[in-house]
Parts: C-alpha cells; sequence; structure tokens
C-alpha cells in the first residue's frame, strides 16, 4: 500500500479532475517506484489516451457530416432554384434575380425582363411524344444561353415558357438580344430522326419607378401574347395600351365560359350534298357565338381564345351535345332519315382525354341516335400526327361506331401511306385543291389524281369550298360523290334546315 501523504495522490486527483474538465491530453506522471499506485496512475494515463482517440474520431465524425449536411443544404437549395430538365433556374430565382437588379441603385441602367414562349412546341410535343418535347425545351435553354450576355439570368417557368432577366440594359440593347434568340430559335432542332422547327414569341418589359418582379412579368406577359398576335417569331415590347386589350381579352373569357355554360351560343348547320343526286346527306354544325355587346363573333377568333384559356373541351362538349340532339329532334319530326348525319368538328385536346369518349357513348344513350349518324371531323395534322393516345381515342371512338372523317385534307401534312392504317372512313379535301376549278383547265387532272389516291385507301371523299355550279359539275363527272360549299347552302340556323331539306329535288326525298 502506498502512505496517505504520499505526493502523487494529488497528482492522481489532480489529473482525474483534469480529464474530468475536458483536457484529455493532460497526463500523469508515472515515478521510479512502479508499485500499485503508479499503475493506477497508468492505467489513467491509458483511459486518456483512449477517451483522446475516440473524441478525436468523433470529432472528425462530425466535421465530415457537418460538411455533408452543409453540401446537401446546397444542393438542396440549388434544386430549389433551378429547373431539373434544363439546368436553367427556375421561377423562384428569376424572382430573385430580377428584385436584386431593380434595387441596385448604383446601375445605370434598370434592368429589362424578356418572357419567350415557344409557338409550335405543342404540337411537336403531342405528335412526337414528351421525350423529343424535352429534348426540343433542353437545346431551346443551350440556345438562348448562347445568345445573351454572361451577366443575364436564364430561367425556365414552366411548359415552354422561358425568361431573361437582363440587368443594367437598355431597352434596344435588350431587343437585340431578343432578336438574336428569335434568330438562334428559327433554327431546325435535330431529333433522332429527323429535324424540327419552333420559333418564339418575346414579350419585352422595362424597370419603371417602384415596379416590383411580379409588376414585370406582368406586363411581359402581356407583351409577349402582343408578339403572338402579331404573328410567329415576334418581339414586343410592353405599352400601357396592352393592358386594355389583356382586360378586354380576360372579360371575353369569361364571357365565353358563361355562354358555354348558359347555352350563349347557337349552332349554324351547312349541309353536304349528294352530286349526283341532290340528296342532302347530312350537315357540318358550326359553332356561332352572339356576343350581348360585341355582336356576332366568328369561331376564327374564339376558338383560339378557348384553346389559350382551357375552354376548348368544354366547347366541344357544348358542340356535340347540342349537335346530336338537334339530330335527335330532326328524326323525331321525320324531317330526316336514319342515314342522315351530322359531323361535328372536334380538337386535338379531345383526342387527349379519354374522358371524350365518355361523353361521346353517353351523348348517343341520352339521345338513342345511330352512331353512324355521328361523324366527327378532326384536322388532318391532328390525326396523322397523333401520338398513341390519339390513336387508342381514335380506336375507342370506332368501337361506339361512329364515323370518324379528315378535315382539311391535302393542307401538307398528308401521309398516304399512313392514312391507310387510321380507323377513318372519309377525308374532306380541303377547299384550295379546287380553287381553280372552272378556270384552270390543269385542276381537274390534279382533283382526279388526289380523288384515286383517297380511293387507294379504301376511303372516299366530300370536296369542301364549291362555290360555282361550273365546279359542282366538273367533280360529278369525275366521280366524286359528296361536296359542301355556298353554292349549295351558306351555314343556316336549325330552324331554316327544313326549307333546305324541302327544297331537294324530289328524286332525293325518296
Amino acid at each position: 500500500m502506498f502512505a496517505d501523504n504520499d505526493p502523487r495522490l494529488s497528482q492522481l486527483l489532480e489529473g482525474i479532475v483534469r480529464l474530468a474538465s475536458g483536457d484529455l491530453s493532460s497526463r500523469i506522471e508515472v515515478s521510479e517506484a512502479r508499485d500499485e499506485l503508479d499503475a493506477i496512475i497508468m492505467g489513467t494515463n491509458l483511459l486518456a489516451e483512449d477517451l483522446q482517440i475516440i473524441y478525436e474520431e468523433l470529432e472528425q465524425r462530425v466535421q465530415v457530416r457537418t460538411q455533408l449536411l452543409h453540401e446537401a443544404h446546397l444542393e438542396m437549395r440549388k434544386m430549389a432554384m433551378q429547373d431539373p430538365l434544363t439546368g436553367l433556374a427556375n421561377r423562384s430565382a428569376l424572382i430573385e434575380a430580377l428584385r436584386a437588379a431593380i434595387a441596385d441603385d448604383e446601375a445605370d441602367e434598370g434592368p429589362v425582363i424578356l418572357l419567350l414562349d415557344l409557338d409550335a412546341f405543342k404540337s411537336i410535343n403531342d405528335s412526337l411524344g414528351h421525350t423529343a418535347g424535352d429534348n426540343v425545351l433542353i437545346t431551346v435553354g443551350e440556345r438562348i444561353r448562347g445568345a445573351v450576355r454572361t451577366t443575364d439570368v436564364v430561367a425556365r417557368l414552366g411548359g415552354d415558357e422561358f425568361a431573361i432577366v437582363m440587368p443594367a440594359v437598355s431597352s434596344d440593347q435588350a431587343a437585340i438580344v431578343g432578336h438574336r434568340i428569335l434568330a438562334a430559335l428559327s433554327e431546325p432542332i435535330e431529333l433522332p430522326g429527323r429535324s424540327v422547327r419552333c420559333g418564339a414569341s418575346i414579350g419585352l418589359s422595362i424597370c419603371g419607378g417602384g415596379q416590383t418582379p411580379e409588376d414585370m412579368l406582368m406586363e411581359a406577359d402581356v407583351a409577349m401574347y402582343a408578339s403572338k398576335a402579331e404573328g410567329q417569331n415576334r418581339l414586343h415590347r410592353f405599352e400601357p395600351g396592352l393592358l386594355l386589350v389583356r382586360r378586354l381579352r380576360s372579360q371575353l373569357v369569361e364571357d365565353l365560359r358563361a355562354a358555354i355554360k348558359s347555352d350563349g351560343l347557337t349552332l349554324h348547320y351547312q349541309p353536304v350534298v349528294e352530286l349526283g343526286s341532290g340528296r342532302i346527306e347530312g350537315v357540318e354544325a358550326l359553332v356561332r357565338w352572339n356576343h350581348p355587346t360585341r355582336g356576332l363573333i366568328m369561331p376564327d377568333e374564339f376558338i383560339p381564345l378557348a384553346e389559350d384559356a382551357g375552354l376548348i373541351s368544354e366547347l366541344g362538349l357544348w358542340v356535340l351535345r347540342t349537335a346530336v340532339r338537334q339530330l335527335k329532334d330532326w328524326i323525331d319530326g321525320s324531317l330526316v332519315d336514319n342515314h342522315f348525319s351530322v359531323r361535328i368538328n372536334i380538337s386535338a385536346t379531345d383526342l387527349q382525354s379519354l374522358q371524350f369518349i365518355e361523353d361521346v357513348r353517353n351523348v348517343l344513350k341520352e339521345t338513342r341516335v345511330r352512331p353512324e349518324q355521328v361523324v366527327l371531323e378532326l384536322t388532318e395534322v391532328a390525326i396523322v400526327k397523333g401520338n398513341e393516345l390519339d390513336r387508342y381515342s381514335l380506336g375507342g371512338l370506332r368501337g361506339l361506331g361512329v364515323g370518324i372523317e379528315i378535315d382539311d385534307f391535302g393542307t401538307g401534312y398528308s401521309s398516304i401511306s399512313y392514312l391507310r392504317r387510321l380507323p377513318v372512313d372519309r377525308v374532306k379535301v380541303d377547299r384550295s385543291l379546287i380553287n381553280g376549278l372552272g378556270t384552270d383547265p390543269t385542276q381537274p387532272a390534279l382533283v382526279a389524281a388526289v380523288l384515286q389516291l383517297v380511293r387507294a385507301c379504301g376511303l372516299e371523299a366530300v370536296w369542301e369550298g364549291v362555290e360555282t355550279a361550273k365546279q359542282a359539275e366538273i367533280l360529278r363527272g369525275l366521280g366524286c360523290l359528296s361536296a359542301q360549299g355556298y353554292y349549295f347552302s351558306r351555314p343556316v340556323p336549325p330552324e331554316q334546315v327544313p326549307d333546305l331539306l324541302a327544297a331537294q329535288p324530289e328524286s332525293a326525298k325518296q
């Protein structure tokens, strides 16, 4: 044993206190005695060494974990401010950059924002698929970055909408960059097996006093829509008068929404005539809008409005129900027989909705009209360039027994080999193919060639845009079966259809 007054006891006690306070580097001196007390001191020193090693390892792990957490935080912040597809900034990053540029008091010029929307992206995405669409968006992002200054912030806001914040720049300089972007996007984009062209519309907003980033984005958006209205590949600067146009457009959208819900629209019907007998074999339903204050608004104005506002499916369903119910009334009134058909235009958007098949089924069930008396018309680009969902929808519609007809045939998208595999009954040949019929001696040969191609696909044709008796006579002589146009009748409201039916040749009424 060791004496109570051994100085090593106080050294041991002091060493243990230092260790307990966290001084793991502290060591207790071992004497020459090498007795039991020295053994305790040596054990205490070994424990301190072990604790120091453990602490250093723990400290290193904490540092590594802290670094990992910091890197993860930076990555999450980067993801929160970055578009995952293109690697560009996202809306949040754009707003932050725009806010910083607006607050920069030392800049000689204020910031400018360019808002860009692709002109043909939807048709590319619908016809070629989302992978092709994503590749187009990536390429567009790269081209925009290549056209702007290094100080500019390029963002993808979503879909096919991009924006560029240009700090400290004049409007003329920004316009030069904008036109450089348009030039870059007008070049073909190479995809596997084909090339496509996209183009864009750009709106430009200049920072004014007291504006917020949201104000500037709104102004750029208004200017961009003005650019679209002027045609493709345009740049438009914001002007205060455009706000009135935007408000009028927004009001018109609300009026259209209300008109669809309250049956504020009307249908006119244009006859489709059997050339050999003069019999009216059916009618095409054409929607009209008699606005309470603006008067008659034609479809070429409000249908694009419905598409932009997401109302096209509601509008299409209203037309479908109204037209088939009208046909039912004519059948019940013995004005037409079971061979008479009504043609209804449907949009590419309808084909993208599986609900549309159920809508057609429900309307047929409600009215008990024979399915073959309802003919759905789609534009050639929608039906020939459609994707797998479109073809599935076409198959589902054919399964219901309704007729399917290609409208505007011959307008530049024709694919005869593909046409043979489509589930369609007839094509409606665009009026542009008979414009010279009756005056151009070469035109009949072209009509005959088109008719032969259509029949080679196992289909028949309706010839659209017949305006003279001579055109009707030539078509009849070439063996064409059906036609439609002002020569026979303009579109008329439903109450005038009975008069048209009554005016048919007696032989056609049998």
